[in-house]
């Protein structure tokens, strides 16, 4: 059986640091980079106040430098950002208002590919970014 959202949130991992072997996504060899965790980015995201818009890149490198390094895994960024996100939207599909779930659409753009992976589309993305006078 597939692991529900909050499964997939409640992962039980710690943040840890990688060594790059060799250039990636940016990364540069030898560079250390971070794979975070779903309830880290979930904080970041939750500090990030009503009608303010973070960049993704912006997201992964203030995670980073509390880690003392610049570099996010760009991977598992993706990858947890949208667990936070369709959980935050599975609260919302059951009743929960959006003022009492994590703001991702702060975060994720409709230009971002992100945005089109999610399971619900991207009209709840466009319309509560419209609602808090984010660009779409």
């Amino acid at each position: 059986m597939a692991k529900t959202w909050q499964q997939k949130f409640d992962n039980g991992r710690m943040p840890v640091l990688e060594s790059a072997d060799k250039d990636w996504a940016g990364i540069p060899a030898g560079e250390k980079f971070l794979i975070s965790t779903p309830a880290e980015i979930d904080a970041y995201i939750r500090h990030i106040p009503k009608g303010r818009a973070v960049s993704f890149a912006t997201l992964k490198r203030d995670i980073a430098l509390e880690h003392g390094t610049e570099y996010m895994c760009p991977l598992t960024a993706g990858i947890f950002t949208r667990i936070v996100a369709e959980l935050a939207h599975e609260k919302i599909s059951l009743g929960s208002p959006a003022e009492d779930v994590t703001p991702f659409w702060r975060v994720i753009d409709l230009k971002m590919p992100l945005a089109k992976k999610m399971s619900f589309g991207t009209d709840f993305i466009r319309t509560i970014r419209e609602q808090e006078g984010l660009p779409v």
